[in-house]
């Protein structure tokens, strides 16, 4: 942080919290724009902001329809990873990984990126050979990872049952200790105010409701703010990719499905990484205020709600008992769900459509929040050029009419459900 920033924070401090400026503008919507952006989580904010810093399209408007940290980024578990098995999702994530180690300085702005590790545990010998596949591919492909035995998993998170009569028998894991937490909120907000500081419009409480088109070309969008024109249109919404690209007359192979998570009430630290479990369906970790933040699976039904459901709770819960009998004795403090959506092979879809001047981000399915500065940065500069990047060229609309599908879904439910 810069020293006038330091000063800025303590002189508004100091009067009470009376008057403080606003983060970025609030502009009405102009009757047209370069682009416009569909959605305003993170993967949309970063798009904006990489459009404007990488490619100097500044005639920006990223459209959102409620408030700027109000949707999917303000409701994941804040997990950053990079420990895929397949090379396509493998880079991606693995340069997402290196942007995140500069976010704060790039934004100026603490996204409280925290490298505490991510571990994956093996509960069977089968698994420990899947683990170490793993491990081996990823680091042929330059990213860190470390296969740890029972005792260099025992050193690491002694709070885990190893008990002879343990539920889930904890043979070893695969540790990436590059991976952590960071904050989600503040990497919205970060994300909004270096985009706004490049002359992006971020316009608030503006759904969009219809997608213009001239023939096979779209020209704009319908907003509840008016119609709003633009030589390109990139949509970035989370679990609605599905509903607003049927807005454009496109079915995509994306189906959505609510995934639920949980926090505790705060304890003192007491783990110290990541910690999540394929076999049992749950993962966990600490927050800065002390709070677990746990989860698991997916409701296996479609859906848009963002309600949860009593037996997903209650499963992912007695996981996390089940590994870590201690924790029996804290309260849940609430639970949230998020729409997600899914594709049929579990990686996502960032590239054009049949339709000119049309773009797709989303099919995000459990590795959202990871993903976001890569996500916008590909993504920009997809839009940008008219044209894929290297590093997002496999995760095309066409792959599954190819057949090239990108099959790593199993990384999810507890691995990346995050």
């Amino acid at each position: 942080m810069s020293r006038y920033s330091i000063v800025s924070l303590a002189r508004h401090a100091l009067r009470g919290h009376v008057d403080w400026p606003r983060a970025w503008r609030d502009p009405p919507p102009k009757s047209t724009y370069d682009v416009i952006v569909v959605g305003g989580g993170g993967h949309g904010l970063a798009t904006a902001y990489y459009l404007a810093k990488n490619h100097g399209v500044t005639k920006v408007a990223v459209l959102e329809k409620g408030w700027i940290g109000g949707g999917n980024t303000g409701r994941n578990t804040t997990i950053v990873r990079s420990n895929y098995l397949l090379k396509a999702n493998a880079q991606f994530y693995e340069h997402s990984l290196k942007l995140w180690e500069g976010l704060s300085r790039e934004l100026n702005y603490n996204v409280m990126f925290s490298q505490r590790g991510y571990l994956n545990l093996a509960h069977s010998d089968a698994q420990m050979d899947a683990h170490a596949r793993r491990g081996n591919a990823m680091r042929l492909n330059g990213i860190d990872a470390v296969l740890l035995d029972r005792e260099g998993v025992r050193a690491m998170v002694p709070d885990l049952d190893f008990s002879p009569r343990a539920r889930f028998p904890i043979q070893g894991g695969l540790s990436q200790p590059r991976g952590g937490t960071a904050r989600h909120d503040a990497v919205a907000w970060g994300y909004a105010r270096a985009a706004d500081a490049r002359g992006v419009d971020i316009i608030q409480n503006c759904e969009v409701t219809g997608i213009l088109r001239d023939g096979d070309r779209v020209i704009g969008v319908e907003t509840t703010r008016g119609t709003i024109r633009a030589g390109k249109v990139g949509v970035a919404v989370a679990g609605h990719t599905g509903h607003v690209a049927a807005m454009a007359g496109l079915r995509l192979p994306i189906e959505t499905h609510l995934l639920q998570a949980a926090v505790s009430e705060p304890l003192k630290p007491c783990l110290g990484t990541v910690v999540t479990s394929g076999a049992a369906h749950v993962y966990v970790s600490q927050s800065d205020k002390g709070e677990l933040v746990f989860g698991g699976d997916l409701e296996f039904y479609n859906s848009y709600s963002q309600r949860g459901n009593l037996p997903a709770v209650a499963a992912f819960t007695t996981a996390l008992i089940a590994l870590f009998p201690r924790f029996s004795r804290l309260r849940m403090m609430r639970s949230w769900g998020g729409a997600v959506d899914m594709t049929m092979d579990g990686s996502p879809i960032i590239g054009k459509t049949p339709l000119r001047n049309f773009y797709i981000d989303g099919g995000w399915c459990y590795g959202g929040f990871k993903a976001t500065p890569a996500s916008g940065w590909v993504f920009a500069h997809t839009i940008a050029n008219d044209a894929p990047h290297t590093l997002n060229e496999a995760f095309s609309l066409e792959r599954f009419a190819r057949g090239e599908v990108i099959d790593e879904l199993g990384t999810g439910p507890a691995p990346g459900a995050h």
